[in-house]
């Protein structure tokens, strides 16, 4: 017998811990692994990498998956808190890979890091292990609940062929998340590209008045420049071209210009 010790793969997300795109995350990485489950308990979408100040509590758990137990953690609190107390506390070693969803939602443009989906990967990634955030577009009175009338299981052929590359390789030097995002209508032969984040922010608040002119904000709706739209992005990839997205990410959030350059031109007004 084998004393090889199978790759750990921690599976979280932002939707809470009952979430079916959570289990289709679960199930298509089953036999690749050994898989933990830390999420949030309940519903945590838009929570970023948020740290709520409270204590934190932890209820431990199994999921059943065709006929495997897989370990699980339920947790009352953010997705990156949630991963976080998984890493320190919960796990029995080092996950070899973090995925992070399959998220109700697509998670593209200026305003991702809004998302605790790619919070939950951000936090792993700070942590140095090769993360996945996982998304599949889907409309909006999904975005906030758990419902069964969404099929994930397309999302969960590209989540589970990512893993497999990334369980086998090393990301590339500055790379520390594959963010991936599959739109509703893709089926596994569903071209793919490469992507980098729009600038334009897709998700925006309309304002409204009310009687007494006060303004507030109502909800969010999707909302696309086409003039200005970089055609290299992953705005561009899931809502004109209807293709899969992977976008390469860093938790470095440095500016990409030449240091020394801003430097000098700062020099004398500081």
């Amino acid at each position: 017998m084998s004393n090889e010790i199978r790759p750990l793969i921690l599976v979280t997300n932002d939707d809470g811990v009952r979430s079916p795109g959570l289990l289709a995350a679960v199930r298509s990485v089953l036999d690749l692994g050994e898989v933990w489950v830390v999420a949030p308990r309940v519903q945590q979408s838009g929570s970023s990498r948020s740290f709520p100040v409270h204590k934190v509590q932890a209820e431990e758990t199994m999921f059943a998956v065709d006929g495997i137990s897989v370990p699980a953690f339920a947790v009352d609190t953010s997705p990156a808190q949630t991963v976080r107390h998984g890493l320190l506390c919960f796990l029995p070693r080092r996950p070899d890979l973090a995925i992070a969803g399959i998220n109700y939602g697509e998670n593209i443009g200026g305003a991702v890091t809004v998302s605790g989906t790619v919070g939950a990967a951000i936090e792993t990634a700070s942590f140095g292990i090769p993360s996945l955030a996982a998304s599949l577009e889907t409309d909006r009175q999904y975005h906030f609940g758990q419902s069964t009338e969404v099929d994930f299981s397309t999302a969960a052929v590209f989540v589970r062929r990512l893993a497999q590359w990334m369980l086998a390789h090393s990301l590339p030097p500055g790379v520390d998340i594959l963010k991936l995002d599959v739109p509703a209508e893709a089926r596994p032969d569903t071209r793919w590209r490469i992507t980098r984040v729009s600038r334009q922010p897709y998700w925006v608040s309309p304002v409204m008045v009310d009687e007494q002119g006060h303004k507030h904000l109502h909800g969010y709706i999707r909302q696309i420049d086409p003039d200005t739209l970089e055609p290299d992005s992953d705005v561009h990839a899931i809502a004109v071209e209807h293709v899969v997205s992977l976008t390469p990410l860093t938790i470095d959030l440095t500016a990409n210009v030449n240091l020394k350059q801003l430097q000098d031109t700062l020099h004398g007004q500081l």
